[in-house]
């Protein structure tokens, strides 16, 4: 069986990638079991070693990394690179932890007391197609780092840089059967992540109706999971600020991947003084937003990711009023894309599906408030609370509002909130536990007690 991959930006065949069955990912399932002893038992500074040598040949392989997201995702040749970039980032960053995976001495009565973080053993890693190659590594490099096995499952229709990658690991000295990249479908692959008793962590990157089912499903075995889900991040902009700045990196905040992006600050609330001289300037910013073909070293924009995503965006668009959009590629290369225009809708009402729900696409909706007390409210308003920003001079407003909004990562006076070296993950509906930062290998270990009499 085999999966048959499209180029976004011309609606083009590409080529067709096997998908895994049943049978081929237990298989995986049970080598990566098999490998792990030998692995856990690596001397720190060995597995450090390797480590560094995986990040070396990822970052030697950048470029090719990045043409393959092109092709196959659609993103811009300028993120792709970036992303292929983070790859090595995060591998390198983690290499430190084989060396300092610490416990404690603990005083007690009677003896001594330490505590070790031990690995866990088979991990399944189950990667979104928006962001293919960061979000792979957030998740298979502490886990490796800290002494477990992967088996990582991307996917369906953007499988190319994880499977490329699996062959750079391989080649950077990265025992067989440590990480293995695992193509197919969800329902046969990565439900068999869930269901596997040698799968001891599930971590997961996707729909909020989807994390529900795999934390049903690992409840069943009591297995570790993480959970990074949905998100309608608000972007909120006061009176006070700079509002020329706010609105001209309002795009960028939305609009980056094609608003594919779980942290896209898809509700915007403007205090109402602020509001008019707000929505002008970024109109202007708006229609200058390049959306061109994607390998063009210009675009800001590339298209949907497929014909579904395309079409499900635009029905949201089709039930709102838009206040403004910007344009789209009419060359014969692009044609057959899936391209959809950066839109700025106006919302009255916060009961709209295009304020309420999550979008996934270049559609943003704007909403108007009074004082503090209305923003923090209007932005509280969801089922989500992934990511955020907050435009105001006022360094206590900044700190109240920031201490106000139930979400996991705020940004001040900017749209940066995702750093590998600072955690990363959501309130509410938008996940369970952290990602990157210092502490994420332990998350990937099980913290074992031993006490020793006197």
């Amino acid at each position: 069986m085999t999966t048959t991959l499209i180029n976004p930006a011309t609606g083009r065949e590409i080529r067709e990638v096997p998908s895994a069955t049943e049978a081929e990912t237990d298989a995986a399932i049970e080598a990566a079991h098999d490998a792990f002893p030998a692995w856990r038992d690596v001397a720190p500074g060995e597995r450090a070693r390797l480590l560094r040598a995986f990040a070396a040949i990822v970052g030697d392989h950048n470029e090719e990394l990045a043409r393959l997201e092109v092709e196959n995702a659609g993103h811009t040749i300028g993120n792709a690179r970036w992303e292929a970039g983070n790859v090595r980032d995060v591998l390198t960053y983690y290499s430190a932890t084989p060396e300092r995976l610490v416990g404690k001495q603990i005083p007690v009565a009677g003896g001594v007391d330490i505590t070790f973080h031990e690995p866990l053993g088979v991990v399944g890693v189950i990667v979104p197609w928006n962001f293919p190659m960061p979000i792979a590594g957030w998740g298979f490099a502490p886990a490796l780092a800290a002494g477990n096995t992967v088996v990582l499952k991307p996917a369906e229709i953007t499988p190319l840089t994880a499977i490329r990658i699996g062959e750079l690991a391989l080649e950077a000295g990265i025992p067989p059967g440590v990480f293995t990249v695992v193509p197919g479908k969800g329902s046969v692959v990565g439900n068999r992540f869930v269901t596997h008793l040698d799968v001891h962590k599930v971590v997961f990157t996707g729909s909020t109706e989807v994390g529900k089912q795999i934390m049903a499903g690992c409840a069943e075995q009591v297995k570790h999971v993480t959970l990074e889900l949905g998100g309608k991040s608000a972007n909120i902009v006061f009176a006070d600020a700079d509002v020329a700045a706010a609105a001209a990196a309002a795009p960028g905040a939305v609009f980056d991947n094609a608003g594919q992006d779980c942290c896209a600050r898809s509700r915007i609330l403007v205090q109402r003084s602020a509001y008019d001289e707000f929505l002008g300037r970024m109109e202007r910013a708006v229609v200058q937003w390049r959306v061109t073909d994607p390998g063009d070293e210009a675009s800001q924009m590339g298209p949907m990711v497929s014909a579904g995503q395309r079409d499900s965006v635009q029905r949201y668009a089709d039930g709102a009023t838009v206040a403004f959009q910007g344009a789209t590629p009419d060359g014969p290369d692009t044609a057959g894309g899936f391209w959809l225009p950066a839109m700025v809708v106006e919302s009255a009402d916060v009961t709209e599906p295009v304020w309420r729900e999550e979008v996934f696409g270049p559609l943003v909706a704007v909403m108007p408030f009074d004082d503090e007390d209305e923003a923090v409210a209007l932005a509280n308003d969801s089922d989500y609370g992934l990511s955020g920003s907050i435009f105001t001079n006022d360094l206590g407003r900044a700190l109240r509002v920031s201490r106000g909004v139930q979400t996991g990562n705020l940004s001040v006076n900017s749209h940066s909130s995702v750093r590998y070296w600072t955690p990363f993950g959501g309130y509410k509906m938008s996940g369970l536990g952290r990602e990157l930062g210092p502490d994420a290998p332990y998350a990937f270990t099980e913290e074992k007690n031993v006490f020793i009499a006197h």
